[in-house]
């Protein structure tokens, strides 16, 4: 699959297949972020995977999901992540100025998870001060934000826009996703 048709494939995953990662599949993301541009080539960005049981279910509870469609956009007991990508900014390289090189890495991963069939969901609406504690974070780390990932179990349909740009689930519970016409985005 083309990296174009990855891109137009690519959509918010919120229910998972209860269907472990492997290690080595979650360190192949984190890779392939790692090749992501970045300001100065400072290459401010850490990553921390999570993907122990336990921990995986405990961070479960630091997200929060689907603002527009809460609670509906929640993944139900069984539809869980089954393993998490918590993004970091590393303020002994770069105190400020990381967001882009984050933006950057973050999309890396998610489409190098979709090439292997797994889904995703950027997340971040998240309790910091929690996952800090539970994950053992020094300071000096900026937690940013956490990629949620698991092997899809849904289908989201992407639409134009017409007249609203919240996401909503119809009377089936499919996912529809309005994305701004090109020529609305494109201003010369």
């Amino acid at each position: 699959m083309s990296v174009y048709d990855l891109i137009y494939k690519r959509r918010t995953i919120r229910k998972f297949r209860q269907e472990r990662i492997g290690r080595s599949v979650l360190e192949k993301l984190i890779d392939a972020a790692r090749f992501a541009p970045s300001g100065a080539n400072l290459q401010p960005v850490k990553y921390i995977i999570v993907d122990e049981p336990e921990e995986v279910k405990e961070m479960f509870g630091y997200t929060r999901w689907a603002g527009y469609i809460a609670p509906e956009g929640t993944p139900k007991k069984g539809e869980e992540p089954v393993a998490y990508i918590v993004i970091l900014a590393d303020t002994e390289i770069r105190k400020q100025g990381y967001e882009l090189d984050i933006g950057a890495a973050a999309q890396n991963i998610m489409l190098a998870a979709l090439e292997e069939g797994i889904g995703t969901c950027w997340i971040g609406s998240i309790d910091r001060d929690n996952i800090r504690k539970m994950l053992d974070i020094p300071e000096r780390y900026i937690i940013n934000t956490v990629i949620a990932l698991g092997y899809p179990a849904e289908s989201p349909v992407v639409e134009e826009e017409n007249g609203s740009i919240k996401y909503y689930k119809d009377e089936n519970g499919v996912l529809h996703v309005p994305k701004r016409k090109l020529k609305d985005i494109i201003l010369k």
